[in-house]
């Protein structure tokens, strides 16, 4: 029997068409959404209010779609979405507690939400040497723009937070055979 279809919340797809027209204009915006499938244009046009759900393989076309379009096809821009992600999507309310925080702090209360932005799996963190690890666990159809996607959302995290990261990487990936999907990062 297939695994349920997860979701993702809406914000994250406003945060990439966002980026979409504040790079490339809304036209470019429209003619994306044209080339991709009906059902997944459809679906991320139905994402008006941030805290809808989404199917989340509409979130990935997405995503794929921008990285074919304004990439190099290798989906490495899905770290950039993430990274710009971080950014848009943090209320100003928020800011604060990422200057006060520490950045264990912030990728460690992001792993106690998880559940508020997807439907699907589980993240935990634990330190490494010089930084945090985050784990998604149980996640039902993961991918590598997923992937990337939370990366370089751990890093503008940090960034934000007042640190300086000094490496970022996939330790373990599920697309590669991995038990669980496990981010290093190391920050000063």
């Amino acid at each position: 029997m297939a695994a349920p279809t997860p979701h993702v919340r809406a914000s994250a797809i406003l945060a990439r068409l966002r980026w979409i027209e504040e790079h490339h204009g809304r036209e470019a915006r429209r003619a994306l959404l044209v080339s991709l499938r009906p059902t997944h244009a459809t679906a991320i046009l139905a994402a008006v209010n941030p805290s809808l759900w989404v199917p989340f393989d509409a979130f990935i076309a997405l995503c794929e779609g921008i990285d074919r379009t304004y990439g190099s096809g290798d989906l490495a821009l899905c770290r950039t979405l993430g990274r710009y992600a971080a950014e848009v999507n943090l209320p100003t309310i928020y800011r604060i507690f990422y200057k006060i925080g520490s950045v264990r702090f912030i990728i460690s209360k992001a792993s106690a939400v998880w559940s508020a932005h997807y439907d699907s799996g589980r993240a935990t963190t634990h330190d490494i040497p010089g930084g945090i690890a985050f784990t998604v666990e149980g996640f039902a159809t993961p991918h590598r723009a997923h992937c990337l996607s939370v990366l370089g959302w751990m890093e503008q995290s940090a960034i934000i937070s007042g640190a300086t990261v000094t490496g970022a990487r996939e330790a373990t990936c599920r697309m590669r055979g991995d038990a669980a999907c496990e981010f290093h990062m190391e920050y000063k």
